[in-house]
């Protein structure tokens, strides 16, 4: 007999009793029912009069709860009743925090507090609190079942928490359908979203960096990638190797700046044994790791000077010498390399060797300041919203235009990286459904741009932010969007494909 059921009385009839309940809760195909019949079969299971189920939201800081159901049916309290914050009960704080199962009889000669348990005249005797994982094994909600008897509920945990992860899974994702069916998702991404290699935008500036990439895919030459910091060079060069012949190989990354240089030597090139104190044993390094591959160079501007030449010979001759050892052999890698540094600068200043800096610069990539990457900030902000509202299985948000136009203004020191981390960190400070410019901590001073446009860029501006407020007021409706402008709706099309308005721009 499994361990789940050690200590439950006729073990048999109640695994077939639990096998009838997982059966009956992954038919469900509303999210109501499918509460309402997990509520039932958890205090049916446990032999408990209340049962509830609370869900954690996505900052972790306030528990919801989305069911209680008392003597077989469903009950409803008022919000005032509730708790807003676990932290202040004690029991459910427990069994969250620590991911513990919290069983308790005599309830009501004990000194904790149960105000998340509905008053009755007669009192609560048994507790069982359950705590039920969600997608990335992390506590996602809690199971509460609750009997006047004095009864021993802490065998019945075994087999109610997957039974309540499975609800609370299967719940989630009908949520997410029925978000789907009112809100539509965006039409596949166009050019005017992903311009190629997962790059997000659709600013001149990113269209002539994929135009390289799109020249030196499929050569052997080697790529040095400049820009500043978090302009997503690491990322430019995975999809140099993802997109390229070396696709099935191994994609290696080595940050020069984060070792001192006996160790990057030793971990570029290799050892022998005995080759200094501590090598016992033949050791390869990343070059041969990467062999039919590629190797990342990260930071390349801070390679110490010595072992630039030996860099050098790799790049000219194909051929590497491990430490300690007296012969070389070749190997066949694709370098990239990439810095944020001024490589042309540091061989002015004697910093950097001019043959090795002409031969990583044999195909230079520029990749741009997200500050010069006009237009591309909103879409940037919406992808990293996204992404970060499906972790934490939440509801996709909306952008304010108050918000978007703040992020606009600002420079970004710290270009795509910074705005991951800013968005992500706003997702987490949501409490509604709406991202606002308070959500986000600016560093710096936010400033709208000099308009310099023509007239007819201004004209356009004009018109574009009046479709868009119509359309926003119609929730993307086109039609009624056509009849209340009073254009025919071919019209509205023409102007919205001209002035390259998207479905995913109707629903802030």
């Amino acid at each position: 007999m499994p361990d789940m059921f050690v200590g439950i009385a006729q073990p048999l009839r109640y695994a077939q009793t639990l096998l009838k309940h997982y059966a009956n809760l992954s038919r469900a195909t509303d999210g109501a029912l499918l509460l309402n019949d997990f509520m039932r079969a958890a205090t049916e299971l446990s032999g408990c009069v209340l049962g509830q189920l609370y869900v954690l939201d996505a900052s972790h800081t306030r528990l919801a709860l989305i069911a209680e159901c008392e003597q077989g049916s469903l009950t409803g309290r008022e919000a005032s009743s509730l708790p807003v914050d676990y932290n202040a009960e004690q029991l459910l704080q427990f069994a969250l925090c620590q991911n513990r199962v919290l069983s308790l009889t005599g309830l009501d000669d004990s000194v904790h507090e149960s105000h998340f348990l509905p008053v009755r005249a007669r009192p609560w005797q048994s507790l069982l609190c359950v705590p039920l994982l969600g997608r990335q094994q992390a506590v996602a909600g809690l199971l509460v079942c609750a009997s006047h008897e004095h009864v021993e509920l802490q065998g019945y945990a075994d087999s109610l928490a997957p039974l309540g992860a499975f609800a609370l899974g299967h719940w989630h994702l009908l949520q997410h359908q029925r978000w789907a069916v009112a809100d539509p998702a965006p039409a596949p991404q166009t050019a005017s979203q992903a311009i190629g290699y997962g790059l997000i935008g659709n600013s001149a500036a990113m269209r002539q960096a994929c135009q390289l990439i799109d020249r030196v895919l499929h050569s052997p030459y080697t790529v040095l990638l400049c820009g500043e910091t978090g302009t997503g060079k690491e990322v430019v060069a995975r999809a140099i190797h993802d997109c390229g012949p070396r696709r099935a190989q191994a994609f290696i990354v080595q940050n020069c700046a984060a070792l001192p240089e006996h160790l990057l030597e030793s971990e570029l090139f290799g050892y022998r044994k005995g080759a200094f104190t501590g090598a016992d044993r033949d050791r390869a390094g990343l070059f041969d790791a990467a062999h039919g591959g590629t190797l990342l160079l990260d930071e390349i501007g801070d390679m110490p000077l010595s072992l630039q030449a030996k860099l050098l010979r790799v790049l000219q001759e194909g051929e590497i010498r491990p430490l300690g050892c007296n012969d070389s052999h070749t190997i066949d890698v694709r370098i990239l390399a990439a810095t944020h540094r001024d490589l042309a600068k540091l061989v002015s200043e004697g910093k950097f060797r001019e043959d090795l800096y002409y031969r990583l610069a044999q195909f230079p990539v520029e990749l741009p300041a997200l500050r010069d990457r006009d237009g591309d900030i909103p879409q940037l902000a919406r992808h990293f919203a996204d992404k970060a509202c499906a972790f934490l299985q939440r509801e996709a948000l909306r952008w304010s235009p108050a918000t978007l136009d703040h992020l606009a203004g600002y420079a970004f020191p710290g270009n795509v990286r910074e705005l991951k981390g800013l968005v992500e960190r706003a997702v987490l400070l949501c409490d509604g459904g709406e991202l606002l410019p308070e959500h986000f901590a600016l560093r710096g001073p936010v400033v709208a741009p000099a308009d310099t446009s023509s007239l007819r860029k201004r004209l356009e501006q004009v018109e574009r932010g009046l479709l868009l407020d119509c359309l926003r007021k119609n929730h993307g409706n086109q039609t009624l969007t056509a009849r209340e402008l009073g254009l025919p709706r071919r019209t509205l099309l023409y102007r919205l494909g001209r002035l390259k308005i998207h479905r995913s721009d109707c629903h802030d």
